[in-house]
């Protein structure tokens, strides 16, 4: 019988890459948005991400990937995925880098609480009070007088949205497909729907070299993260790596401050520090809580 050894250290350094892609892959989409059409960006990041995750997982498992047990909720996934591609790049075009992630970052607080009438789980107060500090985090990042662009945050919160969608069906799809399959099929469905949604963009626009080279880091970066998370799941356990996903906000937070030369003023400040120690709470929560007698 075959023991798996947990190596917690390099777990959590594979989230910590995977996140700071993920804020590259942010860096990257808001350089490009000034000048670009987000659907050209995207199409473009789509097709380049299929080919690094064909070359990522292998000529020997690249046999029946497409294989689903569901693929219609596969396909419905990659849709929903695509329209959060879609709204970041968008959002991303107005506000920053740093309070669009953090804003993002709404999802996981709302999927514990969608998932009492969808999956049928429980919530105890401490959960609540979790929930709680999220959405004062993202009244504070999003109050009147902190000057972000309206629409800029509009699209932000339909990428939360799109993103608890995401995250509820992959809870389900998790337990019948396997996570390549998932994976693939989402790249396909967003390099074929961007890829319709740019023809016109593509016969138009001509994008210059290092705009080219910006796309392709972005296929690269944002695979890549997906790729190191799904691998860190290998070397620890989810309650130890979940809440390390949080300093994504601390990384585009950054990233936004060296890149762009845009540093979040105190409250806005204090927002994204109290959704990032609300989503760390409850992911440790999700983990270690039972249920609740009924």
């Amino acid at each position: 019988m075959t023991t798996t050894i947990e190596r917690p250290l390099i777990g959590v350094a594979m989230v910590c890459l995977g996140v700071m892609g993920f804020a590259s892959a942010d860096v990257f989409t808001k350089l490009l948005v000034t000048s670009l059409p987000v659907p050209f960006i995207m199409a473009v990041r789509y097709v380049v991400s299929v080919a690094v995750f064909l070359v990522l997982i292998g000529p020997k498992r690249r046999v029946g990937v497409l294989r689903a047990n569901r693929p219609m909720l596969v396909i419905g996934r990659g849709i929903i995925l695509t329209l959060g591609s879609l709204t970041m790049g968008i959002a991303l075009q107005t506000i920053p880098v740093g309070e669009a992630t953090a804003i993002i970052y709404l999802s996981p607080i709302a999927v514990m609480i969608l998932a009492i009438p969808v999956l049928g789980e429980r919530v105890t107060a401490l959960g609540w009070l979790g929930a709680a500090l999220g959405f004062l985090g993202v009244l504070l990042i999003i109050r009147p007088s902190g000057g972000l662009d309206s629409f800029g945050v509009a699209m932000a919160l339909i990428n939360a949205v799109c993103a608890t969608l995401y995250h509820l069906s992959t809870r389900y799809l998790a337990k019948i497909e396997r996570p390549a399959t998932l994976m693939i099929y989402t790249l396909l469905v967003g390099a074929v729907g961007f890829t319709v949604l740019a023809i016109d963009d593509l016969m138009t626009y001509s994008p210059t070299l290092r705009q080219w080279a910006m796309m392709v880091g972005l296929g690269i970066t944002a695979t890549g993260g997906h790729f190191l998370i799904t691998l860190s799941y290998r070397e620890a356990p989810a309650s130890l790596l979940a809440p390390v996903n949080y300093v994504h906000i601390l990384f585009s937070a950054l990233a936004a401050w060296i890149v762009f030369d845009h540093a979040p003023d105190m409250l806005t400040g204090v927002g994204m520090m109290c959704i990032a120690i609300a989503g760390a709470g409850i992911a440790v929560y999700s983990h270690f809580a039972k249920p609740a007698p009924r």
